[in-house]
């Protein structure tokens, strides 16, 4: 199973990685620790589909050994969702602008996200969201 937790940088889309891993025990990959590893910065179109790849095959180990993953990361457009092919998606909504004006400007919100988050979660919320994880989605 692969859940993409995404928004603007800045929603708390690692703030919400932690803690459903934390809760699922599975696997989880963060954008920010990935392209440290992979030594890439640049934020241009190109490289954004380069990350999203990256991240689609580091997710695609897990799930292909029958592991949940969580990968967090912008997901800015609809081509890095559909390179991504989740099976869940979580929005995070919480914020109208991160401090980043050119990913705000290619921003492009999701139509149907499986969730969509407007406000941070408190531990009582977190953990019923992850039970609804595990019974309605086998999680």
């Amino acid at each position: 199973m692969k859940i993409l937790v995404m928004g603007l940088p800045g929603s708390g889309k690692t703030w919400l990685a932690t803690r459903l891993q934390k809760n699922l025990d599975c696997a989880w990959y963060n954008a920010d620790e990935i392209r440290r590893m992979a030594n890439d910065w640049e934020f241009s179109d190109e490289a954004r589909l380069r990350q999203a790849y990256r991240m689609k095959r580091l997710a695609d180990i897990e799930k292909d050994y029958g592991r949940t993953v969580i990968c967090d990361f912008v997901c800015p457009k609809p081509a890095t969702r559909r390179i991504f092919n989740a099976d869940i998606t979580i929005l995070l909504d919480t914020i109208d602008a991160s401090r980043f004006a050119d990913t705000n400007k290619i921003f492009e919100t999701p139509d149907n996200p499986t969730f969509k988050i407007s406000n941070l979660m408190t531990d009582d919320e977190i953990n019923q969201f992850t039970t609804l994880l595990k019974e309605e989605y086998n999680v």
